[in-house]
């Protein structure tokens, strides 16, 4: 059991416990302040339990890479547990780590579902999902996580989660199903904060990297021109920081941001990865986006980056400064395929 439980980085325990901790109390405080009747008070709940659920996906995220526990078990057992917390847990654990690896080894971004031609065969829901874009609604991403419960019946090398997903779909089902009954205002405020997830994942995978997707996640026989190189993976690679000033900030996204640090070493527990970057300055510098010229370009090009047919051949610091860049939708680690 001790074995089980050894931290890969025994000096960071109290970061560690920490996170577990916020991550605990901000989730059964957000849903419990969602059936609370001050109107105050629920939209408190909605923004603490979206971001309770944010800082779950980045440490599942580093369950994937193995950077929390020395076993690779521990950390799949929390990493299952936290993807129940983030909401997609339709999807195993085990293919969001498969996906995810392939991403940081091949240096692209291989994923099964090509949604921008589904949409191009589908021109009614293209213009609905053109039309919720427009209105800040993530539904690209939404397409996405649906697709991550209907993936058995429609993506091959899924059919033997047929099971599994049902089973899901009961027990996620019924809970949800509890929560609107007892309150349908604390159900819709539910939903809000998933979508205020979604849009904060979508923001920071929007312009960390410059690689090239392809539809060939189920292959693991293709040639990757980049693979293993390090020196095109971190060209292609960007630091999104919220914050150069106050790197505290960097926090709220349990510094993801340090994108370019964390491709160097990737088992590199979170609360290292600021002192990493500053050791690859000033050669990362090149490599670090601004927070404004993001948020702009998100804005700006909420609509146009649905297809995005530019993504991976623009180089991102430029054309962000240059308000060119439209970034990339549907790359989140949480849906794997």
């Amino acid at each position: 059991m001790r074995d089980a439980l050894k931290l890969r980085d025994p000096a960071g325990a109290h970061y560690t416990l920490l996170v577990l901790a916020y991550i605990a109390l901000t989730y059964t405080g957000g849903w419990a302040a969602l059936f609370q009747p001050s109107a105050a008070v629920n939209a408190l709940g909605v923004v603490v339990l979206a971001h309770s659920m944010l800082i779950a996906a980045y440490l599942l995220h580093d369950c994937g890479h193995n950077a929390v526990f020395m076993s690779a078990k521990t950390n799949a057992a929390l990493g299952k547990v936290l993807n129940w917390i983030t909401g997609s847990c339709y999807g195993r654990f085990e293919d969001i780590r498969y996906k995810h690896m392939r991403h940081h080894v091949d240096n692209y971004d291989p994923v099964v579902w090509d949604y921008r031609s589904f949409l191009k065969r589908h021109p009614g829901l293209a213009r609905l999902v053109h039309a919720a874009e427009w209105a800040y609604i993530p539904a690209v991403e939404i397409m996405m996580h649906t697709m991550l419960v209907l993936a058995p019946w429609v993506i091959e090398s899924k059919r033997a989660q047929r099971g599994r997903v049902l089973r899901v779909l009961l027990v996620r089902g019924a809970l949800l199903g509890l929560v609107l009954f007892i309150s349908p205002v604390a159900f819709l405020l539910y939903a809000l904060a998933q979508l205020l997830l979604l849009t904060a994942l979508r923001f920071m995978d929007c312009y960390q990297h410059n690689y090239e997707v392809i539809f060939n996640l189920d292959d693991p026989d293709t040639v990757f021109p980049h693979k293993g190189d390090a020196k095109y993976e971190q060209r292609n690679t960007y630091s999104n920081l919220l914050s150069h000033r106050f790197p505290a900030i960097n926090l709220l996204v349990l510094n993801f941001c340090y994108h370019n640090a964390h491709h160097e070493k990737p088992t590199l527990g979170w609360y290292r990865l600021p002192e990493l970057h500053r050791s690859m300055q000033p050669d990362v510098e090149a490599q670090t986006l601004g927070f404004v010229p993001q948020a702009r370009a998100f804005h700006k090009h909420r609509v146009a980056r649905i297809y995005a047919e530019e993504y991976g051949a623009d180089e991102v610091k430029t054309s962000l400064n240059e308000g060119r860049a439209v970034g990339v939708d549907a790359l989140s680690f949480l849906t794997a395929f």
